[in-house]
């Protein structure tokens, strides 16, 4: 009891700031989830009248009207959550720690700029989206570097180049995710794994090769294969 009494208080903190902060971006939630609520029960109770049974589908109305609400709050929720993030360094990142099932991704870039450009991984059915986040003049060679890195790896698994924006070609942020639900599936849950493996692996190979310390000595040359960002 004292464990269901001390989550209860933050659970319903919770909520009160997801609406504060929608109200802020949304000032009309409260009259829509009201609206949505009250037409729901009305729908409910008018059936219930029509066939004479307006209690047992009165209290049905209730409990779905309840639920409509809550999912119309979220969604909205979600989308001013989203519209304040979006052009934000790292929004890419909150977008993939909430992402659904069926991908894995890893909020941290596997590339990124001094000007806080990124780009982000996911593995998932559909196969290796790369996305990007920042000025698509830095980002796009960001990508193309990461693609020709991953083919000696992945070998035929697709892979999916994704610019996160606003412009002609690019996937609004609070669109990222159902972008990536969409993908078509074109390779296997054990193959999810083995390419997640195999990139880790490349990682891991990539963080513990060695990086010269200091300037580089005149008429040194760098290795074939060898990159600096």
């Amino acid at each position: 009891m004292a464990r269901e009494t001390s989550e209860n208080p933050g659970r319903l903190k919770q909520i009160r700031l997801a609406y504060q902060m929608t109200k802020k971006v949304d000032t009309k939630i409260g009259l829509i989830i009201a609206g949505v609520g009250l037409l729901t029960f009305g729908v409910f109770l008018a059936i219930g009248f029509a066939i004479d049974h307006p209690i047992y589908l009165g209290i049905l109305g209730l409990i779905v009207a309840v639920l409509a609400m809550a999912i119309v709050f979220g969604r909205r929720a979600e989308r001013a959550a989203f519209g304040q993030m979006e052009g934000q360094p790292g929004a890419v990142a909150a977008v993939l720690n909430n992402i659904r099932r069926g991908w894995s991704a890893n909020p941290t870039p596997v590339a990124v700029t001094r000007n806080q450009d990124a780009v982000y991984r996911a593995v998932g059915r559909a196969g290796i989206a790369l996305i990007g986040e920042g000025n698509p003049n830095r980002v796009r060679p960001l990508l193309a570097s990461e693609k020709k890195k991953m083919a000696k790896v992945v070998g035929d698994i697709p892979v999916h180049d994704i610019m996160v924006g606003n412009g002609e070609g690019e996937i609004p942020l609070k669109k990222l995710q159902v972008h990536l639900m969409r993908l078509p599936r074109a390779i296997s849950a054990a193959q999810v794994t083995e390419t997640n493996d195999r990139l880790r692996a490349l990682g891991d190979l990539l963080s513990k090769a060695p990086i010269p310390k200091g300037p580089m000595p005149k008429g040194a040359r760098m290795p074939k294969g060898g990159q600096f960002r």
